[in-house]
């Protein structure tokens, strides 16, 4: 795959020179005009062989272009901060918004690529790896990123040659770092692992560019010509349409179950009084030991709490609470996305709160708002909440892999009982606030709901994050239900 790039190609001054300007002005009004429209943004990923020029171009466009909308990344050896959370949630946090462009120096190829080549890992930890970088680069493009990715790169010769130049001189010697002397030692395995790694995942929606870095005015006028072309592409592209409230024939939602799953549940299930305040003690006294163990500390706790309107979760969440030092937990009540949140790919808002180890992160709604919510109000289209079954399987992965004791609760109610609970509501003054003209209207779409949670529930329902559907219709019987569960849960993850 590098053949084509080690053909040492040049450009003259004058030759330049007379084209910088030109490329400097389209590069500008692509990028004014991507910011006016705030569509897409741009992820561009530079990455290649040390001493290719990487960071004189990143430098070169970062000149030609508005630098107050350019976010250049130098992802360098992780943060302990960074260690303690999946190895994706550092890209992910610094994410474009969009109408921004971001430059990855360094990106989530580095690891796996160097890993391999180095022989720390196997093969199997490599094939993993493209796992992970595939589906996280069509997610980026499902969600309507411009991705871009630049391999710079040189023959061995000439590396060794520029790298040997710049030793010598005592003023430019601290450019030469121990890892690239090591990579430079083992070039042809750093060779033969790229060229797999680059062949593997370029694809039309993240293509790879391979650049000759022999030359630095070919390299960099090479760069920003494809740069511009790729944003100037995008926005001749036709405006997207906002009409996700009303999908198409093609995207409308599948034949409905004739019964949804959460038909099935027993909701005469009930727990005495006196049963109830012993078990809750014990099983808070549980859940305190086991978040305070030592080995806890090297793990981590993602609870959701998911179901209809008025179920119960906020007061299940309290009694969760009680147990735990409130310094390890943060509780997310998840509403409708900022402006922030909407211009950012879907998941980013809930993967920015990861927690770190020994930490607990509780979400009250969360993620499946796209698969319940979304779908059935219509705020999301056809496409979008179909393939975030997938999106969301792989980010709870991901969470487990990281040591995230993943728990997920649906909590369930009669139509019924939820009037019931509704009328208290708007009776009783200091539980008015948790009524409004949303839930209500939410309720005359009740079987809708109920369908989408079933299909939810199977869809996502994995061998290691399954749903724990909780019988919630008598509330002290669901609060202990769910802290017997994760009490379980953590004890097994220990």
């Amino acid at each position: 795959m590098f053949e084509a790039a080690e053909t040492q190609r040049e450009f003259d001054k004058a030759t330049y020179e007379e084209a910088l300007p030109a490329l400097r002005e389209r590069l500008l009004k692509a990028q004014y005009s991507m910011l006016q429209e705030a569509r897409f943004p741009v992820v561009l990923v530079v990455a290649g062989v040390p001493c290719a020029g990487r960071g004189e171009t990143v430098r070169a466009l970062s000149a030609w272009m508005d630098p107050r909308h350019l976010q250049v990344h130098a992802m360098g050896s992780p943060s302990d901060e960074e260690l303690e959370r999946p190895p994706m949630w550092r890209f992910w946090r610094r994410l474009p918004p969009k109408g921004k462009l971001g430059v990855f120096f360094g990106s989530w190829y580095t690891q796996p690529i160097v890993s391999h080549a180095l022989k720390k890992t196997g093969e199997r930890r490599l094939v993993e790896s493209l796992d992970e970088i595939r589906s996280f680069e069509q997610m980026l493009t499902d969600e309507g990123a411009l991705l871009l990715k630049f391999w710079f790169h040189l023959t061995k010769k000439e590396q060794r040659r520029r790298l040997d130049k710049l030793w010598q001189d005592e003023r430019t010697r601290y450019r030469v770092t121990r890892e690239d002397r090591r990579r430079a030692a083992h070039y042809d395995e750093f060779r033969e692992t790229s060229g797999r790694v680059l062949s593997e995942t370029h694809a039309p929606h993240a293509p790879w560019l391979v650049l000759d870095g022999f030359d630095d005015r070919y390299r960099n006028l090479t760069a920003g010509r494809e740069l511009a072309d790729a944003i100037e592409g995008r926005l001749a592209l036709p405006k997207p349409s906002n009409a996700a409230a009303s999908p198409s024939a093609s995207e409308q939602p599948p034949t409905r179950r004739s019964e949804p799953l959460l038909k099935n549940l027993d909701l005469t299930r009930t727990l005495p009084p006196d049963e109830y305040k012993e078990q809750l003690a014990k099983y808070q006294a549980r859940l305190a030991q086991l978040t305070r163990k030592r080995r806890f500390a090297k793990l981590s706790g993602v609870f959701v709490f998911e179901g209809m309107d008025a179920a119960g979760k906020g007061s299940a969440i309290r009694r969760v609470t009680q147990a735990l030092d409130a310094r390890i937990y943060d509780v997310h009540a998840i509403a409708a996305p900022s402006e922030e949140e909407r211009a950012q790919p879907y998941l980013w808002r809930f993967w920015r709160h990861a927690p770190r180890d020994g930490k607990i992160a509780i979400f009250d709604r969360s993620w499946y708002g796209r698969v319940l919510v979304e779908r059935v109000e219509g705020f999301a289209s056809g496409s979008e909440w179909r393939r975030a079954f997938d999106e969301i399987n792989e980010f709870e992965r991901q969470l487990q892999t990281a040591g995230n004791v993943v728990v997920k609760f649906w909590m369930q109610i009669s139509k019924d009982k939820q009037l019931e609970r509704f009328n208290q509501r708007e009776e009783t003054p200091f539980k008015r606030f948790k009524i409004t003209p949303e839930d209500w209207r939410n309720r005359d779409k009740w079987d809708d709901y109920q369908h989408a949670a079933s299909d939810m529930i199977e869809r996502t329902s994995t061998a290691s994050a399954p749903w724990t559907l909780v019988e919630a219709e008598d509330k002290a019987f669901a609060r202990i239900k769910v802290l017997r569960s994760l009490c379980e849960a953590i004890e097994t993850a220990l």
